[in-house]
């Protein structure tokens, strides 16, 4: 783990643009001196930072919904962090924030960004970067504003065991839906029938992935949340469906792609079929959907208060660790949300 020295910011960079799947080449672990907060900022010592598949896309220069990461600027990523320095009068020494801190180990923000202070005798601190933050924000209006299933309906989501993902289908549950996880591996798949409570888990490797979902659905799948894309997305598609809604959160099957896949152009196939049986498809951030915070916090936490939302956390010791993690999380070999503790 990164011994901290208490006058030095320990930080990692991008080093160089990948070209596919990142590598350990891609970054730099560098040590600057800590930065001094001016008038209505603060210092912060991060403690935990969120590793999330959207990081993956600000590693390119291309057009997206974010700035990209320049080379030898610092990583972007959620933290939970501790005001250790304050120059902004509702901050204070010790307090705990929701931050955008980055892969470093301190960081300088505006006071007035930091809306949200943390208490570990709510929820558990990592929680404010997955179940009880963005991945569980993502989830929560993903499935309301654009999936809207009704009490009785297939909802399939993808990637069902992450941080997404899994209260995706919990969500589903409480709404009377029918829950359909995809997972990779037999652990992922038991989590999601014996834990959390999906009414049906596949692996998306098996051979006969394809056979399966359409057993696993035999009246067709009404919401089918979209984190993966790929041989996932070919396998759901025959099945969707009249009027079937399909929120795209993210595909991660294809962020390492270099280039278009090969076979014939199936644009005019898909087109087709969204026109002919009426499909909703819309791609979303959740900060789209930001009005609706208040509402997320208050739901989210009287179900993780009673019991009814569960999650597991994959925690990875030390800063140094975070590109291996975020290069296995692409992979998909994480198992639930992956936090670095700082």
């Amino acid at each position: 783990m990164t011994r901290h020295d208490a006058t030095q910011n320990t930080r990692i960079v991008l080093a160089s643009r990948p070209r596919g799947e990142p590598t350990a080449d891609d970054f730099r672990l560098e040590q600057v001196p800590l930065p001094e907060p001016a008038d209505g900022q603060v210092l912060l010592r991060n403690r935990y930072l969120s590793l999330d598949p959207y990081m993956r896309g600000r590693m390119n220069a291309g057009r997206s919904y974010a700035k990209p990461v320049e080379i030898g600027e610092v990583m972007d990523g959620g933290t939970v962090s501790e005001v250790i320095v304050s120059r902004h009068p509702d901050l204070q020494p010790g307090d705990l924030v929701l931050a955008h801190g980055g892969w470093q180990t301190h960081a300088v923000a505006q006071g007035g960004t930091l809306k949200r202070k943390l208490d570990a005798r709510v929820a558990p601190l990592t929680t404010a970067l997955g179940v009880y933050g963005m991945p569980g924000f993502t989830a929560y209006v993903g499935l309301h504003e654009i999936g809207k299933p009704q009490a009785g309906e297939t909802v399939v989501v993808a990637a069902a065991s992450g941080p997404v993902g899994a209260t995706v289908g919990q969500i589903a549950k409480l709404q009377g839906a029918r829950a359909v996880g995809i997972a990779g591996g037999e652990a992922k798949r038991a989590y999601l029938r014996d834990e959390l409570g999906f009414d049906v888990a596949l692996d998306h490797r098996a051979p006969d992935f394809a056979d399966q979902l359409r057993a696993a659905c035999p009246d067709g799948i009404d919401v089918y949340f979209e984190n993966v894309g790929g041989a996932v997305f070919d396998a759901v598609l025959p099945l969707l469906n009249d009027f079937a809604r399909i929120p795209v959160c993210g595909l991660v099957a294809h962020y390492n792609d270099t280039a278009l896949p090969a076979g014939p152009d199936r644009m005019a196939m898909l087109m087709g079929q969204i026109l002919s049986r009426h499909l909703t498809v819309r791609g979303f951030i959740q900060y789209d959907f930001i009005a609706l915070y208040p509402q997320f916090l208050r739901d989210m936490g009287a179900w993780l208060t009673d019991g009814k939302i569960r999650y597991r956390e994959d925690l990875v010791d030390g800063l140094e660790n975070a590109p291996r993690a975020l290069i296995g999380l692409l992979r998909g070999e994480n198992f639930g949300k992956v936090v670095v503790k700082l």
